[in-house]
């Protein structure tokens, strides 16, 4: 059993068992932005649906479980799930939309404890004790976060719960789609010894290659080859991890919120890359995607950091530290383009860009004169009524002069302006 195959839909496990001491809770987004994407199709509901970019270098995002089915999967070429899966409808993601419906999730997480560690904008580890006396036993208390969620951002969710975050992992991915799996405390062993050495946290792909070498194939075959041998084979901090997870141990604890470390977007060209314009001009929208996000998290970064990868796939990174933290796309951008221009790559082919703002801080704690960082309130104000228009109209409804493509061709495709822009906003 592969992983992936441990992720798909089967025979719902039992719910049933003692959930006393089983008061982590992981739970899991069924198939997140697919889902997110259904609330606004619900023709499409029950139909494969791939969410994607179109271009021809494009993965997916996600995908329903019914595109899974024809072994669509996350991270997966485009153009390999539109060839396994011609049928399905192929959308594009739109991000603003899972961060909101993001932030509706994990609001209902802390409406229940205030132990809530969020894993990625659709999984989340809950610690429940102190939850118990007023909403019930773990797994009423799953059931109920199962019913909002369903009840408020219209998707489904899995829920596993377990004494340890391990495990309580473990038990989402059995339960899905929309199920939930207690694995009782004196149950966990039996529950993981069955279970492939990839399920084991850490298990990377080779690792995995060096356990199936020593002939270890389960958790089981780890939990029962000696603990030195362990060792001995994958060095001493791996071989006591995963001797330890072998049996359940997972000392580690629920630990509540930790501001984002960073915030960024990047974009993998249809076609490489060789005209600096070209490059200019998506990093300034990527530094736009990231300035937004930035405000619509309520932060602000210190490091503006710029990723470049290569025809041959080599890849390298810079990144500035500023005077003062930031939110304005304006700073974000101008930081990225020098940082891109010191390469002086001029017709180096390019594969991906990207842009990242890092050392992130809270924006309301942090001064007003601080948060300026040389843009300007005017660029703040201006941003800010940018991103009104688009939550009224749509992303894109307001953007910088220099992304507005001026040239529509017979074919319907617009072509790109003839040079950078000076990246000034459209207002």
């Amino acid at each position: 059993m592969s992983r992936r195959q441990l992720q798909r839909p089967g025979p719902r496990p039992a719910t049933t068992g003692d959930d006393t001491g089983c008061t982590v809770l992981h739970i899991d987004m069924d198939a997140f932005y697919a889902s997110v994407e259904l609330r606004s199709r619900p023709e499409l509901r029950g139909t494969p649906v791939i969410v994607g970019g179109l271009g021809g270098r494009s993965v997916v995002l996600s995908a329903t479980y019914e595109a899974r089915e024809y072994g669509v999967h996350s991270a997966m070429p485009m153009g390999r799930a539109r060839r396994l899966c011609p049928q399905a409808t192929v959308i594009p993601p739109s991000h603003d939309s899972y961060a909101e419906a993001s932030r509706g999730v994990m609001e209902v997480f802390r409406s229940v404890t205030p132990l809530v560690e969020p894993l990625a904008l659709d999984e989340a580890f809950l610690d429940v004790a102190g939850a118990q006396r007023r909403l019930g036993t773990p797994r009423q208390i799953g059931e109920l976060i199962r019913a909002r969620v369903e009840d408020e951002q219209g998707i489904t969710c899995s829920v596993g719960v377990a004494s340890t975050k391990f495990v309580a992992k473990l038990a989402s991915a059995r339960a899905k789609p929309d199920g939930l799996l207690v694995v009782p405390r004196d149950d966990v062993v039996a529950f993981l010894h069955p279970l492939p050495v990839g399920a084991l946290w850490g298990v990377g792909e080779k690792t995995e290659e060096a356990l199936t070498r020593l002939g270890l194939r389960t958790i089981g075959d780890i939990a029962t080859t000696p603990e030195s041998t362990l060792r001995r084979a994958l060095g001493n901090a791996v071989g006591a991890h995963l001797f330890a997870l072998a049996w359940g141990r997972d000392e580690r604890s629920v630990v509540a919120q930790e501001p984002d470390k960073s915030i960024g977007a990047e974009e993998t060209f249809a076609r490489d890359v060789d005209d600096p314009a070209v490059v200019l001009r998506e990093l300034l929208r990527l530094s736009e995607r990231t300035a937004a996000r930035l405000r619509a998290t309520d932060s602000l970064g210190r490091t503006v950091s710029i990723k470049v990868r290569f025809a041959d796939f080599t890849t390298i990174t810079r990144s500035k530290t500023l005077g003062e933290p930031t939110d304005v796309a304006r700073v974000v951008y101008e930081t990225a383009r020098g940082l891109y221009e010191a390469l002086g790559l001029q017709r180096a082919r390019l594969r991906l860009v990207g842009v990242r703002v890092e050392g992130l801080v809270d924006a309301e704690s942090t001064p007003r004169q601080l948060a300026l960082s040389g843009g300007g309130e005017e660029w703040r104000a201006a941003e800010q009524a940018a991103d009104q228009a688009a939550a009224r109209f749509g992303a894109g409804a307001v953007r910088p002069a220099t992304l507005v493509d001026r040239e529509v061709r017979p074919s319907g495709r617009r072509s790109a302006p003839s040079g950078p822009g000076n990246g000034n906003p459209k207002v």
